[in-house]
């Protein structure tokens, strides 16, 4: 049975050995069952803004025939800066939450304007543009400049509490906070690309809200809820 540490919080903190089978066993997976999505395949700061920011509160398979469509009509930072209104507002159709193409345009506008076309990598700057919380910013490094950065996503979150802290543990700031903190701690040094996206995978493939397939994930060893969840 794994050994978690405590910390001053009183929440659990996986010890090495759990932290290193947590990798291994997550990159495994992945490399036999990760979804096959454009945006991985690419490391283009802008492409991979343009997919963070459509999949906010929106499925990936109503996505991925925006992602083509908004990429082939607006490729780059300049081409959406430049674009009418309109134009930018039908082609997201019908995706809703409509702001989320209106503040990707004046990211776009501002980036041209401010930084030479180039989406600028570091935190502060990342953060000072409308509509890029915590999440955005961290997976934008992460997958467009190659970064050693940690993500919290909704399906990272739940993944993290069903098999660190238990799935009856009730959300709040501390916990949101500490989940960030174990999604740290469980960084590995190499492959971060593939961890960050192999953690979203799980939790949209296995670790699903409502009638998640224990018995298929790898995880069912050292997850604490695991005795507790349903099993299919």
């Amino acid at each position: 049975m794994v050994k978690h540490k405590k910390e001053l919080s009183g929440l659990p903190v996986p010890d090495s050995p759990t932290k290193i089978y947590f990798r291994r066993r997550l990159l495994a997976w992945y490399r036999l069952n990760g979804r096959d999505l454009p945006w991985r395949k690419t490391t283009n700061p802008y492409h991979i803004l343009v997919s963070e920011i459509m999949l906010q509160q929106t499925q990936v398979d109503r996505v991925l025939p925006k992602y083509f469509e908004w990429i082939e009509k607006f490729p780059t930072f300049e081409k959406l800066a430049t674009a009418r209104k309109t134009q930018v507002l039908k082609t997201w159709r019908p995706l809703g939450y409509n702001i989320r193409p209106i503040r990707l345009q004046k990211i776009a506008k501002k980036v041209v304007k401010e930084h030479q076309g180039n989406l600028p990598a570091d935190t502060q700057t990342l953060r000072s543009f409308t509509g890029l919380g915590a999440y955005t910013v961290g997976a934008v490094q992460c997958f467009g400049f190659n970064k050693r950065t940690a993500i919290v996503d909704t399906n990272v979150a739940r993944v993290l509490c069903r098999i660190f802290i238990g799935k009856e543990t009730k959300n709040n700031s501390k916990i949101n906070k500490h989940l960030w903190t174990l999604s740290e701690a469980l960084l590995p040094q190499k492959h971060v690309f593939d961890f960050n996206q192999a953690l979203m995978d799980l939790g949209a493939l296995l670790c699903v809200a409502r009638t998640p397939r224990c018995h298929e994930c790898p995880m069912r060893g050292i997850c604490k809820s695991f005795p507790f969840v349903k099993k299919n």
